[in-house]
């Protein structure tokens, strides 16, 4: 039946039109822990495709810019000032480094992200996600925030308030991307890629001891919520080996001017 659901799931989940803007009321109604966990995914799982889909977009431009590049064709203003804007939002030094953006600008598998919102969260009861869009538990030192009932006294951090649980999600995925205390899960993700093997959430767990104080009891309780929830099953888009003459290509809409003018990418 878990199988049946999650596959129904993986079905639907790309035709959904528009975002949730946060958990409905309904959903703190549910009792049921099981019928609320399937809520809790579904209720996601769009949202993180549509995020992956756009990292996905913003690779594809990479490869294809620094292939022109190599085949000593002209790029164009836009193609350009696309380059930088990747740049700037995945702080990268030097503008033409194609190792960096590659280790960068790439995917999270579903099943840590699935896993992590949970546990963060407390699948989405927390007040930080009622109150804040908040599912990862990330900081902000600016005017706008949630201050932690908890807060030691000196301390000035705030729990950063979101519009959506998609905006969220993306910054999530923005933090792991380029933030230093996540250079080692990042460079294991390349390393995976380049040499064709698996990069699932069991996986990239283990590189992640520094999202919080419990370290290696934290990457221990994302394992344990991937495996008990079957989280697994949504990593069915692996890495695969790259092809002779370069990576696999993902998706190859232009992406110059959605860089440009999307904010949210």
């Amino acid at each position: 039946m878990r199988k049946w659901f999650l596959f129904i799931c993986l079905a639907t989940a790309l035709f959904a039109a528009e975002a949730v803007k946060s958990f409905p009321k309904s959903y703190y109604q549910i009792k049921d822990q099981k019928r609320q966990k399937e809520m809790f995914v579904k209720t996601l799982y769009p949202l993180i495709v549509n995020a992956e889909e756009k990292i996905k977009r913003e690779r594809a431009f990479v490869i294809r810019f620094f292939d022109k590049l190599s085949r000593g064709e002209i790029v164009t203003p836009g193609e350009q000032n696309a380059l930088k804007a990747l740049a700037k939002k995945y702080r990268i030094k030097k503008l033409y480094d194609k190792e960096a953006y590659l280790t960068k600008v790439d995917t999270i598998p579903v099943s840590l992200v699935l896993a992590q919102a949970a546990v963060e969260s407390n699948w989405g009861r927390s007040r930080f996600a009622r109150e804040a869009n908040n599912l990862f538990g990330e900081w902000t030192w600016g005017k706008k925030g949630l201050i932690p009932k908890n807060r030691e006294e000196g301390k000035t951090h705030k729990i950063r308030i979101f519009d959506s649980l998609e905006a969220s999600i993306a910054s999530y995925m923005r933090n792991l991307n380029r933030h230093w205390a996540y250079k080692e899960f990042r460079a294991a993700r390349y390393a995976a890629r380049k040499s064709g093997k698996r990069f699932d959430g069991l996986v990239a767990a283990g590189y992640l001891t520094r999202y919080s104080e419990l370290k290696e009891k934290y990457t221990a309780m994302l394992k344990s919520t991937i495996a008990r929830n079957d989280f697994n099953l949504y990593d069915t888009r692996e890495i695969k080996a790259p092809a002779p003459g370069g990576e696999m290509a993902f998706l190859s809409e232009p992406l110059t001017n959605r860089l440009l003018k999307d904010p949210r990418l």
